[in-house]
């Protein structure tokens, strides 16, 4: 997948759910399969993320999450090793959209959206890749 516009374009790398089996070293492992760098977790799929750090989550990088936001009700953000804190618009757009948006470092992040995942939760995940 090339950038941000790839991501979009592009097919899943899993076309179904899946929990993340390991997480280090710039990457995840998920249902039987490795990927190098960030990923976004979905009801429809896994995906390659085209994000490295919290900053660069913006209205491009969250497109494929505000699409999905019809079939999930939580959206965990795995923002690397440490904390960052959405901006209000974006806490905003979701809060309306009526889904709770959740930042945390992304070794959490990876623990609750599998817990979720388990309890047949309807969540979604943006996981930066930590080293």
């Amino acid at each position: 997948m090339n950038g941000a516009g790839g991501l979009h374009a592009g097919s899943p790398h899993l076309p179904y759910p899946a929990q993340i089996e390991a997480y280090g070293n710039g990457g995840f492992r998920f249902g039987g399969m490795s990927h190098r760098g960030s990923i976004l977790c979905l009801p429809a799929g896994v995906w390659a993320w085209p994000v490295e750090a919290p900053q660069q989550i913006d209205d491009v990088a969250l497109r494929l999450l505000t699409e999905a936001s019809g079939s999930l009700d939580f959206i965990l953000l795995g923002t690397g090793k440490d904390f960052w804190q959405p901006p209000a618009h974006v806490r905003l757009r979701f809060r309306d959209m009526g889904v709770s948006l959740d930042a945390m470092p992304t070794g959490p992040a990876v623990r609750t959206y599998n817990v979720m995942l388990a309890e047949s939760r309807r969540v979604g995940a943006g996981l930066i890749a930590v080293d």
